[in-house]
């Protein structure tokens, strides 16, 4: 993993930055998790993973309006860290094919883990757009996993 060199006060300056894209894209993000966490995207999807279903293939959809989210609150139009974006590009504009009943766990999870993490970083991006005023320290966990995302920290 590479790991850009930022000053200190570009640090702080992207930081204060992400948290005002997040507290004005509150309700988008609150509304694309929601979308992601009901029952017929988060229950349905894990649960056709694990039925052998095609249909665990519609989880993209979801994750990738997430992605839009995410990237919509990005400071300055940074992009995604390379782990987060090898994730989503493994995880991501997958179509079913019969073959891949045969290798399914090969496959399919890479579409889930896709979710799973796409839906981390909004939980994230919803709990801190509600609950701080100004970047915090020391920082929570999931405060930190944002600038990770975003190549800030």
């Amino acid at each position: 993993m590479e790991i850009e060199y930022i000053a200190l006060e570009e640090k702080q300056r992207l930081e204060r930055i992400l948290l005002r894209n997040m507290r004005q894209h509150e309700p988008e993000l609150r509304r694309v998790l929601e979308a992601a966490t009901s029952e017929s995207c988060y229950e349905d999807g894990i649960y056709r993973y694990y039925y052998g279903s095609f249909k665990v293939f519609w989880l993209q959809n979801s994750t990738k309006l997430m992605i839009d989210a995410l990237a919509a609150i990005s400071p300055e139009g940074r992009p995604f860290c390379s782990l987060f974006g090898q994730i989503i590009r493994q995880g991501t504009g997958r179509e079913f094919s019969p073959e891949d009943n045969q290798n399914w766990l090969e496959r399919v999870t890479p579409i889930t883990l896709a979710f799973f993490h796409a839906k981390y970083f909004v939980e994230m991006a919803v709990k801190y757009a509600a609950e701080l005023e100004e970047p915090p320290q020391p920082m929570p966990c999931g405060w930190a996993a944002l600038l990770c995302l975003y190549g800030i920290r």
